[in-house]
């Protein structure tokens, strides 16, 4: 199994942190939001590889993370060549360069790269395993459609856990549970990646591939409950989870 996380964006709602530094590599409490994901992935026995892409104006920063960062997994850096918010990939473009480049041919686990959560990701991975070749989308449940709308993207399942609906950022949820930004897709369905982009589809957000995989494959969601998620978005959100991580040190 390999990890692909998103790392290719730039930021400018967290300006001026991130004029100068990628986001994922933002501290948070005592290490980096990559920190806190490479030790959730080093946990998976299974994932023998985490795929960081990135572009080519952080790229450095990354390999000089990697030089210094205690890593119990193979990491590979790739570059997505985009300069600039203006000529950026989009997410799943990245994703399919990411594929690409590192010769993926396994199961995925993909991760954007401003996620923060302190919940395992052990049951994730077993319930999307046990339901292999579906798609599975981490969700968590907001409690609130003002905390949804326009930001997120919202999902319904039935009671089997089959996502039934997926609406990237609506104005007007109708649900409170949203997509975490995590993502395990199959070895089978990696190809689906090419036909969805060949079909000039958005590449922007995720959440736009999985409305069109709801169409053609079984997407199911896992809620995580009892735990904290974080999605570092902007100067308040980042704020907020910097404080709470380091009281937790403290």
């Amino acid at each position: 199994m390999k990890a692909v996380i998103l790392c290719a964006g730039f930021a400018t709602r967290l300006y001026p942190l991130t004029k100068d530094k990628p986001k994922p590599l933002l501290p948070v409490g005592q290490k980096s939001l990559l920190d806190h994901l490479i030790e959730k992935l080093a946990l998976i026995s299974e994932i023998d590889e985490v795929v960081i892409i990135t572009n080519a104006r952080f790229k450095q920063h990354f390999l000089d993370w990697q030089k210094k960062a205690v890593l119990k997994t193979r990491v590979k850096v790739i570059n997505d060549a985009s300069m600039s918010n203006d000529d950026r990939l989009g997410a799943i473009r990245d994703l399919q360069l990411a594929v690409k480049e590192a010769k993926i041919n396994d199961d995925v686990i993909v991760l954007a790269g401003d996620n923060l959560f302190d919940f395992p990701l052990r049951p994730f991975v077993d319930v999307a395993l046990k339901h292999r070749p579906d798609i599975t989308v981490g969700a968590v449940d907001l409690g609130n459609p003002a905390l949804a709308a326009k930001k997120y993207g919202v999902l319904q399942t039935d009671n089997g856990g089959k996502v039934t609906l997926f609406l990237e950022k609506p104005a007007d949820p109708p649900c409170t549970q949203v997509s975490m930004g995590l993502y395990f897709f199959p070895k089978r369905k990696l190809a689906r990646i090419d036909e969805y982009l060949m079909n000039r589809e958005n590449p922007d957000a995720p959440g736009y591939f999985i409305t069109w995989l709801l169409e053609r494959d079984t997407v199911r969601a896992y809620p995580f409950k009892n735990g904290i998620w974080y999605d570092i978005g902007d100067l308040n959100s980042y704020e907020s989870a910097n404080n709470l991580f380091k009281s937790r040190r403290s």
